[in-house]
């Protein structure tokens, strides 16, 4: 990654999330990295497991392919149809209202909505089609896109939830939850 690359950089929520996914990958996992950013996570698990990415920043991917990553150009798990044994996400969170937008990349890797849980609720919609019966999700989520609303989110979804990790940072709660669907479709 080049220094004035308008690419999300390797911040607190990228090691959290980096960590659970390494202690979580197993050998033979199909694994699928949602907004791959800079690609760091994806490259650390390529060695236990077979590795795909997607990213809608076309600066993002290139620094990712740069790492080795094997990256498809969409928009969340658009256009895709493998199954996928695990599926790891740091979404954009933060809350922003329309009037504060700013129409660049970088802002794209951040602006969650006005509630910070519109990218959240799109992916969980979508995402049930590419996971493999049995599969598990790793989300990291902010105390910034409350947490209690995410859960109600989770629920109508189909989703379980297991807190993983956490931790404090800047005035907010980072955790990762591992999710998996009540039922197979």
């Amino acid at each position: 990654m080049k220094p004035d690359d308008p690419v999300y950089p390797v911040e607190a929520d990228t090691l959290l999330l980096r960590e659970a996914a390494r202690a979580e990958v197993i050998p033979g996992d199909v694994v699928l990295e949602v907004g791959t950013g800079s690609g760091t996570i994806a490259a650390a698990l390529a060695a236990t497991a077979g590795v795909v990415a997607t990213e809608i920043n076309p600066h993002a991917a290139a620094a990712a392919h740069r790492l080795g990553v094997e990256v498809i150009r969409t928009d969340l798990v658009s256009g895709l149809c493998g199954r996928f044994t695990l599926v790891i996400f740091n979404p954009p969170y933060l809350p922003t209202a329309p009037g504060d937008r700013i129409p660049d990349w970088m802002e794209r890797a951040l602006d969650g909505g006005a509630t910070g849980r519109e990218v959240i609720a799109r992916f969980l919609h979508d995402v049930g089609r590419v996971l493999a019966p049995g599969g598990r999700i790793l989300l990291l989520i902010s105390s910034l896109t409350g947490e209690a609303e995410v859960e109600r989110l989770l629920e109508r979804e189909g989703y379980t939830q297991e807190k993983v990790r956490s931790m404090e940072y800047e005035g907010e709660t980072l955790s990762v939850l591992r999710l998996r669907r009540r039922f197979v479709h």
